[in-house]
């Protein structure tokens, strides 16, 4: 063995003799008593096994956390009670709880201590704390960067880590980090006598054992050198970090909203709110409750989604398009619509066609009764052996809109056609088609964090849509039940735009899948006419997980003149960190392309002239890009249906509406009219009523019934638009059609 392995360092007040001390500084040497706060920091080192919240597919997991030094760090358990409790620090730390059992069963005994690797971290500084008032077990810390869902095992261990999270974080938040020094620097004495002792044993000569002794010296100093300026780089960083952070609580509130999420000092001891009951003005327990069905985990766990559960079918994607604010307000005009783009010398040209104003309400009513959650689970379990065709699903998984006013969605920017329209009479062709790809596109962006399903139209049912402030009339009827297919007719100004649409789906465990069938003509006054197919649409995560929608495909959209475009809607997949995303190109008649199309279902689409490949992912690397379209801001007044503005005016009824409408308007429906008005009761006792009334009809069609305004057309087997609606609306005559949503005993 080398000699100078013998070397040993001793601290200050350690037993031993010190024949030849000589000093340099330890930074990491601390002293309690030169520091009475850093004593208190120090008592504060608590440590213990609490239950964190992580996903639907783990739940509450057993997680280590330990608290020193302001700082709140968790790890997973992999060792035993005693080994884990080694690691951390020892007796360093006070034990909250009786973890000793739970950890010799959950660690794997028979391993050495190792170090325990953290895999969060929360500096209690810029946190604030909760109780929950359901479950005197449960508590929340909520951080800049995520909420902690925590549970103990008893009321009584909740209150020590509250205590000791509370009494940190004042401690810790008192003094700026650079008016705190944990640590001293205190003279290390250390003692060459065993050195000494062990060359003599050598037969050393004395001038040989002082250079061995020089040398000691020598490598200490330089260490004790290094030492110190990791130290002082170490302290410094930290203290420009603590500044950091004060500089964001000033700026940002850290990211807890502002005047919520306090502790309240002075009612610590409070008993109507519990011990350490914490003060917010944005929200209450019961909604942080229900937030961790919406939080991903933070650690290293599989890939599951938080969500309430849902459900959605066929009907929930029909004519996919997000309602959006209004393009018409108080004194609007035309020119709202060229708002978000940089007009070019055509738009100038046609501007100033003015629309009227047409006053429409911009929020739901007022629930009247108190939503009662619905597990799909439990339903299904509730009819296991039944005739599941028979089961009528609660309204709670729908939306307060059918699958008619769905299809009126799609022509929430129908300004882009108005757009198209005067851009092909000014000649320009190019702009004309690039502007009805962009509506063709914007039809998905309400298919976005749409979660709930739209009614299924009884047959016959109707739907109309007159808005004068948009320039257009719109009408749709569903005309057939089985299959369920909807067709409708929309004219604006210099434009129609018709078609008829059927689903095709298939189910893969997990997800469903949703190939439509049909064609949408729209025909331009001139005779210019462009048709094209809407892309599958996948919806993910049926059963577990975060429930959400994907379109993807290739879409074509075939012109009878001198353009056609290719448009394709790229599938996400679990790593892409820009999704939704569209790439496309424009053709001229001899295949050479004269634009790239590129953009976001969701939010937005660029064009540029000529054609620059596939080297471009996005828009803002386009040198040139020009905005064609750009999805609305959401509402104000946001619903739990993720509504947008212009899907709020949808199911509007007025009194002076409602004595123009047929009696198969969906306005009318009463189970949608409660559902909407916040009376779930009754509305789920209208839709089991009408669902019993809608089996009726597939007898109904197999005897002969006919649709009232659509004829199938016999070459291309689609349904068109026969006329007369707004001329019977005029006259208020209905013969013929029935009181679809009245009792079977109403019925002529």
């Amino acid at each position: 063995m080398h000699p100078l392995c013998c070397i040993s360092i001793d601290c200050p007040g350690g037993l031993g003799d010190r024949s030849r001390p000589s000093d340099f500084a330890d930074p990491l040497a601390p002293c309690a008593a030169a520091d009475p706060e850093a004593a208190a920091a120090a008592a504060l080192a608590v440590a213990g096994v609490l239950y964190k919240w992580t996903n639907y597919g783990r739940g509450w997991r057993p997680r280590w956390f330990s608290l020193k030094d302001g700082v709140l760090s968790y790890s997973k358990i992999r060792q035993s009670g005693p080994l884990l409790l080694e690691a951390a620090g020892g007796d360093d730390f006070r034990l909250i709880g009786d973890a000793s059992p739970r950890l010799a069963r959950l660690g794997r005994g028979g391993r050495e201590a190792e170090q325990v690797k953290a895999i969060g971290v929360v500096h209690l500084k810029i946190s604030s704390f909760r109780e929950s008032k359901s479950d005197d077990r449960r508590f929340y810390i909520f951080s800049a960067t995520k909420t902690l869902h925590l549970r103990t095992d008893s009321k009584k261990d909740r209150t020590l880590w509250i205590e000791a999270l509370v009494t940190a974080r004042s401690l810790f938040t008192l003094r700026p980090l650079n008016d705190r020094t944990p640590f001293v620097q205190n003279d290390v004495l250390y003692s060459t006598e065993k050195l000494r002792d062990r060359l003599l044993e050598e037969g050393l000569g004395e001038p040989l054992i002082k250079e061995c002794e020089k040398i000691m010296v020598s490598e200490f100093s330089e260490l004790n050198r290094q030492l110190k300026l990791i130290y002082e780089d170490r302290f410094n960083w930290l203290g420009a970090l603590g500044q950091l952070e004060e500089d964001n609580v000033e700026a940002e509130g850290s990211g807890i909203r502002e005047g919520g999420l306090k502790l309240m000092k002075d009612e610590l001891s409070s008993p109507g709110n519990g011990k350490f009951s914490e003060y917010s003005t944005t929200e209450s327990s019961d909604d942080i409750e229900k937030q961790e069905l919406d939080d991903m985990s933070d650690e290293d766990e599989p890939l599951y989604f938080d969500t309430s559960e849902c459900f959605i079918d066929s009907a929930a994607t029909h004519g996919c398009v997000e309602e959006v604010a209004c393009h018409a307000d108080k004194g609007s005009d035309i020119q709202n619509h060229f708002n978000s783009t940089e007009m070019t010398d055509f738009e100038k040209g046609f501007t100033d066609f003015k629309f009227p104003c047409i006053e429409r309400r911009k929020k739901l009513p007022d629930p009247i009764e108190k939503e009662k959650g619905v597990s799909l689970w439990s339903m299904i379990k509730d009819n296991v052996g039944k005739d599941l065709t028979r089961v009528c699903l609660p309204v709670y998984f729908n939306e307060p809109i059918s699958s008619l006013q769905k299809c009126f969605e799609e022509l929430e920017y129908s300004y882009l056609l108005d757009r198209a329209y005067e851009y092909g009479k000014m000649g320009n062709s190019l702009m004309r088609i690039l502007n009805v790809a962009a509506f063709a596109v914007s039809g998905y962006a309400s298919s976005d964090g749409r979660h709930c399903k739209p009614f299924n139209p009884m047959l016959g049912e109707t739907y109309e849509a007159d808005y004068p402030e948009q320039g257009i009339r719109f009408f749709s009827e569903k005309v057939s039940h089985h299959p369920m297919l909807i067709a409708c007719h929309c004219e604006g100004r210099g434009w129609k735009f018709s078609g008829d649409s059927n689903l095709k789906s298939k189910f893969w465990g997990r997800s469903i899948q949703l190939d439509p069938v049909g064609v949408l003509t729209l025909e331009f006054d001139d005779g210019e006419i462009f048709q094209w197919s809407k892309v599958t649409t996948t919806i993910y995560n049926l059963i577990l997980g975060k429930l959400y929608c994907d379109h993807h495909g290739i879409m074509h959209i075939q012109g009878n003149h001198q353009y056609s475009c290719k448009l394709k809607f790229k599938e996400q997949s679990i790593l892409d960190r820009n999704p939704h995303q569209v790439h496309g190109s424009v053709e001229d008649g001899t295949g050479n392309r004269v634009a790239t199309f590129i953009g976001k279902w969701d939010d937005s689409v660029y064009y540029v002239n000529g054609d620059v490949g596939s080297k471009y992912k996005n828009s803002d690397q386009f040198p040139d890009a020009t905005l064609l379209w750009k999805r609305s801001k959401p509402p104000s007044n946001p619903t739990r249906y993720n509504l947008t503005s212009f899907a709020i005016m949808l199911n509007e009824l007025t009194s002076e509406l409602q004595e123009k409408l047929p009696p198969t308007d969906s306005r009318l429906r009463p189970d949608q009219r409660h559902l909407e008005n916040g009376e779930y009761e009754k509305a789920n006792a209208e839709k089991l009523r009408l669902e019993k009334r809608q089996r009726m009809s597939r007898k109904l069609q197999e005897d002969g019934w006919r649709p009232r305004w659509f004829r199938r057309d016999s070459e291309s087997g689609t349904y068109r638009y026969i006329g007369g609606y707004w001329e019977a609306r005029e006259q208020k005559r209905w013969d013929g059609c029935p009181n679809i949503f009245g009792d079977v005993s109403e019925d002529p």
